[in-house]
């Protein structure tokens, strides 16, 4: 028990890897309040992992998203057909009740791997979505969390400040506790340099004793870990831009940035099975594409050494 709340972990098993995706469920005084909904591949391990905790679906009466990507969010239409209400941001809302034109893009990209990765799509009743903007305050299951506009790996993305923690959805990158490599998730179509950096700032200057990000888990080294994370970005960014400089084609690149984290994760000791496990919930040619068409819509390297 942490002040008036409860905190649980749910493992999600995302493709059946332990510890890759966190769905946060948060006990307080009144109720409860889930943070994250995973994909909707998930959803049995969700309600495996909620069963375990004592609780039905029917408790869930409340989900805050921090954004709308399929691995946190591809399962809320289900949660909000259940009866539960959505919390998520304003830009990101739309989407989920009429999640048509974002589960075509997602197609798009993922081809014949959309079902096995993300499962049914469903969209959420809209009287069932509360649409957040920056510094909203939630108050659910007597508790108040804080949302906080957090853009940079998705421009529809909050933190969300519960006390002295927060959760910190992609915005802070990622830690698999098993493996203690902290990466960043950079896909398409909005990752943006200089905006991720002024948010790690922003996460930073949170008065939180530790964080928890969905992929996975508590960091109570806040300071070390978002230091590490700007780096990484800038030398990603860099790394990606040097060789768009040179001409090399988006194949090549992929290949050239996946051998650089693959060596990156080896010096830090990491087994084939953690590279598979990293590789499985961020798959470095999104961060390729995500980070070119970035690049593309500048004229020249703008993060310096913010």
């Amino acid at each position: 028990m942490t002040g008036k709340y409860k905190l649980h972990t749910i493992d999600l098993h995302f493709q059946g890897l332990a510890e890759t995706i966190a769905s946060y469920v948060v006990e307080g005084p009144d109720g409860l309040a889930m943070i994250e909904t995973g994909p909707g591949s998930t959803l049995e391990n969700a309600l495996a992992g909620l069963a375990e905790l004592g609780f039905k679906p029917a408790d869930v009466q409340h989900i805050l998203l921090t954004h709308i990507h399929f691995d946190h969010a591809g399962a809320a239409g289900w949660w909000a057909q259940q009866g539960a209400h959505i919390y998520v941001h304003h830009f990101g809302a739309p989407h989920l009740i009429t999640p048509e034109k974002l589960i075509a893009s997602a197609s798009r990209i993922y081809g014949e791997q959309m079902g096995p990765l993300w499962g049914d799509i469903l969209p959420a009743p809209a009287e069932n979505v509360t649409a957040l903007y920056d510094g909203d305050q939630i108050e659910v299951g007597g508790l108040t969390f804080i949302a906080h506009e957090t853009p940079g790996h998705a421009r529809h993305h909050h933190v969300y400040q519960l006390e002295d923690i927060a959760f910190t959805g992609d915005a802070a990158g990622i830690l698999l506790p098993k493996f203690n490599l902290p990466d960043i998730p950079a896909p398409p179509p909005e990752f943006d340099l200089e905006v991720w950096l002024d948010t790690v700032d922003r996460i930073g200057a949170l008065p939180v004793e530790a964080i928890y990000p969905t992929h996975y888990g508590r960091i109570p080294h806040k300071e070390s870990h978002l230091a590490t994370i700007k780096q990484l970005l800038r030398e990603s960014a860099l790394f990606v831009k040097e060789r768009m400089d040179d001409g090399m084609n988006r194949e090549t690149l992929i290949d050239e940035y996946t051998q650089w984290n693959r060596e990156r994760a080896q010096q830090a000791g990491l087994s084939e099975e953690g590279i598979l496990h990293y590789e499985t919930v961020n798959p470095l040619y999104m961060s390729v594409d995500g980070i070119m068409r970035y690049w593309r819509k500048r004229k020249e390297w703008p993060g310096g050494n913010k």
